[in-house]
């Protein structure tokens, strides 16, 4: 891609100018494309999943789930379900509440809740005499097989009384609407201010033009190719739980279920993740499930498994997005960006799930106005209750919606006003760094003007005209869609890494963050290979278990190399310094006479040297060190972020429509990303190619929907909720601009994990009513299925 790094081969050559260039160092250090060695184990079937593990003595359990959006519980019989063959145990909301249980917790603590509308009503793991939406649990059945459970299931006998449902968004705050929590007076969760509303009026108040569109954000489903599932297990001698999860966030979950739901100190309870099957953050999550299996082998005295059944997915595990929207830009005479004003409702379903008040809250205002300058803005949201599955993060979580907003105003402003869709974005470019964003974030670094032009340049738009010509000559019509997002790192803010040294000449990194596919093993050993000269084969990997990991801030926030991958490299950095150390006591030299090179220490101008692993042995066989000399090279590292980095970038899609059939074919996409310094290129281009393709599934297939009245779940199962496939999309170039790597971190990374989900979505909108602006359709919403393009055409 021109002015990018955009292959293998380029990307090494930047590491080399970088400093990469020691003998030995090239293949696997930073800037290297080496492949996933993870992958191996994934490719052959040897990975570690959830249900590819084995317990002793192991029994099933199946959650009976509610039919209604909203009824009360009249009665519970479960005689026939106890009287089942092999079932072990029946829990019913009179067992669990008998427990003494708290709530699950939701984080509520967010600088711009206005303060008397927070609404937190308790959400339990078993309903508590109401019903809020379809598949909430309401039992748990354990049986000594999976089939068993699920028969004994259906014999459980619910007796409700059905209640008024609301599960339309747009009306759910209406003052006629059904309470979903009557004892709250109404069904706003919170209200959310951020701004300065008056400086918002006055600039549109002077604007030459005002710019608005209603806009909705569609309700997703995450759908990961591992759906979740978890273990209890129980240890009555010391009365640990145990939680085997396919999971993101163990040490968190641990700590929320602890203090929270169990009411016990940490240290009684252990989280454990192995291979995770993707996750998206909607694994991050406290999920009734999870507190069910480990109460139940508390209650058995043997492990308990749970695992989701894909439509059962749809029923149990987090929604993602959901917002409606109108947004307002002023902008001057000269197509100049003056305010901008944001008012959403943001869907959290029947309750507030983990992370789910964050999300249109303090995980979005970080982003809004994007990539451009925008002088003043102000955002509104309030956040609502429906007869819904809990909504919570997904992919960008926040991001994505302020990037969509942004990007569709962009459009609709150029629209409006006559002018290019590429022109009006050159005149409001940031182009002056730092950028302080006047919802109080600095940008501290970019170049997102030679980002969008290296795009362009990819996709040959100076040859559009020509391309659309011809489509028109076919009786199509081709769009192109520009989308120049801005994306925030975020996350749990510090971290701790261990380096270990093993009795096997062997190194462990003992990362507290979570890989869930994003291949962490091997960018972290490359950073350990760069720093310390170890051998590639000779870095292991252990994640994902609290009782072996003091602490750790899990994933999500695409904070993982930021923080995670700095921290590391503290890390690394001071076994380096304690060996230095050591080497100057074990080979009897002066500091200053030591050198370091490919992970041997040597003093300089003789023979006399030591590696690693032989200065490991060293010290720990060695009497009486000196106080300056440490008994061992392992080591924590620790980094704690004082500012977020940026990463932004440029995604550019064009189409082909069928005028009659609203059929869109999406026939090229590129992406031009500034992640900072690039660890491992082939790693972050296919973050960045799986993040697009999710966000064009959101674009153009994917919607959770719900029957209006009866709240009853339409998109239940992957014949009804459309994922984007193979030919969905065409080949997805990815390229990077390297020149502004940031300083907020030792590593100068800026996040890639989200990125791909923020800029995908209006990309493919834009370009999809690029190509119906001859017919004058202005605006549509997610998913733009063939349906709901065809209805347009034929109304323009």
């Amino acid at each position: 891609m021109p002015g990018l790094t955009n292959s293998p081969g380029a990307a090494i050559d930047v590491a080399r100018k970088q400093g990469n260039t020691r003998p030995g160092m090239e293949k696997f250090g930073i800037g290297q494309a080496v492949r996933r060695r993870e992958d191996e184990r994934f490719l052959t079937g040897a990975g570690r999943y959830i249900d590819d593990q084995h317990f002793a003595n192991l029994t099933h359990g199946a959650v009976v789930r509610s039919p209604h959006a909203h009824a009360r519980i009249v009665s519970i019989d479960t005689g026939e379900a106890e009287a089942a063959p092999g079932v072990v145990a029946v829990i019913t909301p009179d067992v669990y509440f008998a427990q003494g249980f708290g709530p699950i917790p939701a984080m509520t603590a967010i600088d711009g809740i206005v303060e008397g509308t927070l609404n937190h009503p308790p959400r339990h793991a078993l309903a508590d005499a109401t019903v809020r939406y379809v598949g909430e649990p309401v039992v748990f059945v354990v049986a000594e097989t999976k089939f068993k459970a699920l028969a004994a299931a259906e014999l459980v006998t619910v007796g409700y009384e059905e209640l008024p449902a609301v599960v339309d968004l747009a009306h759910t705050l209406d003052a006629d609407s059904p309470m979903i929590w009557p004892e709250a007076g109404s069904n706003l969760a919170f209200r959310f201010e951020k701004g300065d509303a008056a400086g918002v009026e006055a600039a549109f108040e002077g604007a030459a033009h005002r710019v608005t569109l209603d806009l909705v954000n569609n309700r997703i489903a995450p759908m990961a190719i591992e759906p979740r599932g978890v273990v209890g297990e129980y240890d009555a001698e010391s009365g640990t739980l145990t939680l085997n999860v396919s999971g993101q966030a163990v040490h968190a979950q641990r700590n929320q279920m602890a203090a929270a739901v169990f009411k016990v100190e940490p240290d009684s309870m252990r989280v454990v993740a192995g291979d995770v099957g993707g996750g998206f953050g909607a694994k991050n999550f406290v999920y009734p499930e999870n507190i069910l299996v480990m109460l139940a082998a508390k209650l058995t005295g043997r492990p308990v498994k749970w695992i989701s059944e894909r439509s059962e997915a749809f029923l149990s595990e987090v929604h993602a997005r959901d917002h409606v929207t109108r947004a307002e830009l002023a902008v001057d005479a000269e197509g100049r960006f003056l305010a901008l004003s944001v008012d959403t409702i943001a869907n959290m379903g029947s309750c507030l799930s983990t992370m789910g008040p964050v999300v249109p809250t303090a995980a979005s205002w970080v982003s809004m106005g994007g990539t451009y300058v925008v002088p003043n803005i102000h955002m509104s949201v309030r956040a609502a209750y429906t007869n819904t599955m809990p909504v919570d993060a997904y992919r960008g979580a926040g991001r994505p919606e302020a990037a969509y907003i942004m990007e569709r105003l962009v459009d609709a402003a150029a629209f409006d006003l006559g002018i290019d869709p590429v022109e009006i974005r050159r005149r409001n470019f940031v182009r002056d760094y730092p950028y302080s964003m006047p919802l109080g974030l600095t940008i501290d670094c970019g170049d997102f003007s030679g980002t969008f032009e290296a795009a362009a340049e990819a996709i040959g738009l100076d040859g559009f005209d020509g391309r659309r010509a011809a489509s028109e000559a076919r009786g199509r019509a081709r769009g192109i869609g520009l989308s120049s997002y801005l994306e925030v790192t975020l996350g749990m803010p510090s971290e701790a890494m261990e380096l270990r040294f093993e009795s096997d000449d062997t190194v462990t990194i003992l990362a507290g963050t979570h890989s869930t596919g994003q291949g962490h093993e091997t960018a972290y050993a490359q950073i350990v290979h760069e720093t310390l000269g170890v051998p590639f084969d000779r870095i292991g990997f252990r994640q994902g278990d609290t009782a072996a990991i003091a602490v750790g801030g899990g994933h999500g926030g695409s904070r993982s190399l930021k923080i995670g991958g700095s921290t590391l490299l503290r890390s690394a950095q001071s076994v380096r310094e304690k060996g230095r150390a050591a080497a100057v006591h074990i080979l009897d030299a002066a500091a200053d006479d030591i050198e370091f090179a490919d992970g041997l220490f040597a003093v300089r101008g003789t023979n006399r040297r030591i590696g690693l692993f032989e200065l490991e042995r060293a010290v720990r066989e060695a009497g009486d060190l000196p106080e300056t000399v440490a008994p061992t090279l392992t080591t924590v590292g620790r980094f704690e972020r004082e500012r977020h980095s940026f990463p932004n970038g440029c995604h550019i899609a064009e189409v082909d429509v069928d005028p009659e059939t609203g059929d869109v074919d999406l026939l090229a996409y590129v992406i031009a990303d500034d992640f900072g310094r690039i660890v491992n290129p082939l790693i972050a281009a296919g973050q960045a190619r799986g993040g697009a393709v999710q966000g064009i599934g959101q674009a153009l297939l994917e919607g959770v929907v719900y029957e209006p009245g009866s709240g009853q779940l339409f998109t239940g199962s992957l014949m009804d909720y459309a994922l984007p496939r193979a030919d969905t999309v065409p080949d997805l170039p990815v390229g990077f601009n390297e020149a502004a790597p940031t300083d907020t971190n030792p590593l100068g990374v800026k996040g890639a994990g989200e990125a791909g989900a923020t800029g995908a979505p209006a990309a493919i909108v834009n370009a999809v009513l690029d190509a119906l602006k001859p017919h004058g359709v202005r605006h549509l919403d997610m998913p733009l299925t063939p349906e709901k393009v065809w209805r347009a055409l034929l109304q323009g």
